[in-house]
């Protein structure tokens, strides 16, 4: 299946930088040592990929999911091979006391790549889920790069979301925290990030989920009036590992807009899709009409589909990737805009948002509502929006 196709593109974003850099890319990654967090992922296992098939003196990945490890291994021995240096995966938690044993012993590294992220707008349903997302997303995130600095890494890496530009959600809230973490931390190792949009059939993406509805015989069901940018898995490993080679310190990377990148709703992926396996889509008027129907429509070549408008926590109306007051490289590269960073934080809110956070774990008790304070503390003009439904009430 032709994600391009899917997403209405012909042409990948970024072959011409690529092209143009390839020389320098092979040179920096043969010399050089590479650690990959979140490396299992649909993000992080692109950018092993990227760095893999240019032979790296030594390639480590760590991951919470040992069986996406398994895959990725398999997926790379089946199509890249081997390379002359070293390949090691590593299942591991990176919160955990065994991942800071195993960078005592061997975290030396000329680059880390931070892919681990609790990525869902669904993931700020409950306080528990929140507090992991804060735990992953900014915790996890100042400790790796704190250890990095210990063990004189040369460039730090990590993923950020185009939702942290004037975020509405509380994922987007917690990335955008994350860069205000990242800029006290640049003052003592170089640090890049990028934002990009969404990863299209990324693991429990909406469109991931189309093939596993195929799979389970049950029917689509997708947001008609959501328009998103979409970018294939390799396209964002081919981002990051732009940024994380060539990204000066504090620089954010971001795909430029362009007649090779434009809005679709996942409505319009779904037919596409459906067309694309050889089903004509049949819109249903409701969930319990589509659930019904796939039992007998697939047999005469339809698929049930239910399309419905928004109404859930968090969904932006619309999608961006740098705000009105952040400076713009637009001339370096031709298919990515750079966003240029002073190191600006506020200590002192940075200082209070872990003591709180802290506080609230050693109580062991605490709820959204004291989250999402915290969040407009430490966020001016954070517009959350609360609507009371959440994705997991949706097919």
């Amino acid at each position: 299946m032709n994600i391009l196709t899917l997403i209405g593109r012909d042409k990948e974003l970024f072959e011409e930088d690529i092209r143009k850099y390839e020389k320098e890319i092979k040179d920096i990654i043969s010399k050089g040592s590479f650690l990959v967090i979140g490396g299992a992922g649909s993000i992080g296992s692109a950018v092993v990929k990227e760095i893999f098939k240019r032979n790296p003196k030594r390639l480590h990945v760590v991951d919470i999911s040992e069986n996406n490890l398994v895959e990725l291994v398999r997926d790379i021995r089946s199509s890249l091979g081997y390379i002359d240096g070293e390949f090691k995966t590593f299942a591991i938690d990176i919160g955990s006391d065994i991942y800071d044993s195993f960078i005592a012993n061997d975290g030396k590294y000329d680059y880390v790549f931070n892919l681990s992220a609790l990525k869902h707008v669904r993931s700020e349903k409950d306080p528990y889920t929140l507090m992991r997302m804060i735990e992953v997303n900014i915790l996890n995130t100042d400790k790796t790069i704190f250890q990095s600095i210990e063990n004189n890494t040369k460039k730090y890496f990590c993923v950020s979301t185009d939702k942290a530009a004037n975020p509405v959600n509380m994922m987007g809230a917690s990335k955008r925290i994350m860069e205000y973490f990242l800029m006290r931390r640049s003052l003592e190792i170089p640090i890049s990030t990028a934002r990009f949009a969404n990863v299209a059939f990324s693991d429990g993406s909406l469109l991931y989920g189309f093939n596993r509805r195929i799979e389970k015989k049950q029917p689509i069901a997708a947001p008609k009036d959501i328009r998103r940018y979409f970018v294939t898995p390799k396209e964002s490993g081919e981002l990051c590992l732009m940024s994380g080679l060539f990204g000066e310190n504090r620089d954010i990377f971001f795909p430029k807009l362009s007649d090779k990148l434009h809005l679709i709703t996942f409505a319009e992926i779904a037919v596409k899709y459906l067309k694309n396996i050889g089903y004509e889509p049949y819109e249903c008027e409701s969930e319990e009409e589509a659930r019904e129907l796939v039992k007998t429509l697939p047999q005469k070549g339809k698929w049930p589909v239910y399309f419905f408008n928004s109404d859930t926590t968090g969904e932006k109306d619309f999608e961006e990737f740098y705000t009105g007051d952040e400076i713009i490289d637009w001339d370096r590269f031709s298919s990515i805009g750079v966003i240029k960073n002073e190191p600006l934080f506020d200590n002192e809110k940075l200082e209070y948002f872990m003591y709180r956070i802290k506080k609230m774990r050693e109580q062991g008790n605490w709820s959204k509502k004291e989250l999402v304070d915290l969040f407009n503390f430490m966020i001016p003009n954070f517009n959350h929006l609360e609507k009371g439904k959440y994705l997991d009430e949706k097919m």
